[in-house]
């Protein structure tokens, strides 16, 4: 079961997915943990990655695929992975199915993690306190807030014509939310 979390900045997908993993036995593809480790132990893409993630801009797909594909290609992947943060666009999501085609798989659920603006700004001002990340400063969350509406929202209308696409309010409990995806998906 190879299942893509959708959401803004701050929609609740990295929760969703690591309770999702935990239920399924399946590994969490999140880029953005991939790039902030990168980032920590300072190698050169981690390096290069930070330049763009400090600014709010999104790192080269070149980048981000090479890092999805070596994922998909670990033995723990082989019969299903929770993808989060990638593709955040049409030409990606093209990319990540050939990627699971080559492989004999599809992305088999799309779970469009659904919160309010007002909602995604503090939840992401809250973690900023929390967290200490570089990137979730007042400037960079309206910055990925609009390119997340300009490149990823639309992923929405290009997965839409296979019929798995699921909205799930993402307001509410964390558990209230985990239960509504677990009905979704039959779990």
């Amino acid at each position: 079961m190879f299942i893509l979390l959708l959401g803004a900045p701050g929609s609740g997908k990295g929760t969703q997915g690591t309770i999702l993993a935990q239920r399924l036995g399946l590994p969490k593809i999140t880029t953005g943990d991939l790039l902030r480790a990168a980032v920590k132990a300072g190698t050169p893409l981690g390096r290069d990655a930070k330049k763009y993630m400090d600014k709010g801009q999104l790192v080269p797909d070149s980048v981000i695929l090479g890092l999805i594909k070596d994922e998909l290609a670990k033995p723990e992947a082989a019969q299903g992975a929770i993808l989060d943060g990638f593709p955040r666009n049409s030409a990606q999501a093209e990319l990540v199915d050939r990627t699971l085609a080559e492989r004999s798989h599809r992305l088999t659920h799309i779970l469009l993690l659904d919160v309010d603006g007002d909602e995604l700004v503090r939840r992401i001002q809250s973690r900023a306190g929390i967290e200490g990340r570089s990137d979730d400063t007042p400037e960079t969350i309206r910055t990925r807030l609009q390119v997340y509406q300009r490149d990823t929202a639309p992923l929405i209308a290009h997965y839409a014509p296979r019929g798995n696409v699921h909205r799930v309010p993402g307001t509410g409990s964390v558990e209230e939310i985990a239960t509504e995806i677990a009905r979704i998906l039959g779990q």
